[in-house]
C-alpha cells in the first residue's frame, strides 16, 4: 500500500513538474516572439528612415538642378537680348 501512495505520490509530482516546464517553455517561446516582433518594427522603422532620408537627398538634387537649369536658361536669354540690342543699334549708326 505505501507503494502504490509513493508512485501516486510520484506521478503527481513529475506531472506539477511537467506543467510548470510547460509554461516555461511557453513564456520563453512568447518572449523570444516579442523579441522578434520588437526587432522586425526596428528593421521597418531603420528601412522607412532610410527611404525617407534618400527621397529627400533625391528631391533636394533635382531641385538644385532646376535651379541651376533656370539660371543658365535666364543668363542665356539675358545675353542673346542683349546680343540683339547691340546688334540694333549697331545697325543703326
Amino acid at each position: 500500500m505505501k507503494l502504490v501512495i509513493a508512485l501516486a505520490v510520484a506521478t503527481l509530482s513529475l506531472a506539477a513538474c511537467s506543467q510548470k516546464a510547460q509554461n516555461e517553455s511557453a513564456e520563453a517561446a512568447n518572449a523570444v516572439a516579442a523579441d522578434t516582433s520588437a526587432t522586425t518594427a526596428n528593421a521597418v522603422n531603420d528601412v522607412q528612415a532610410a527611404s525617407d532620408a534618400a527621397l529627400d537627398r533625391a528631391a533636394n538634387s533635382i531641385d538644385r538642378a532646376g535651379n541651376a537649369t533656370a539660371n543658365t536658361a535666364d543668363a542665356a536669354t539675358d545675353a542673346t537680348g542683349k546680343a540683339l540690342t547691340d546688334t540694333g543699334n549697331a545697325m543703326r549708326r
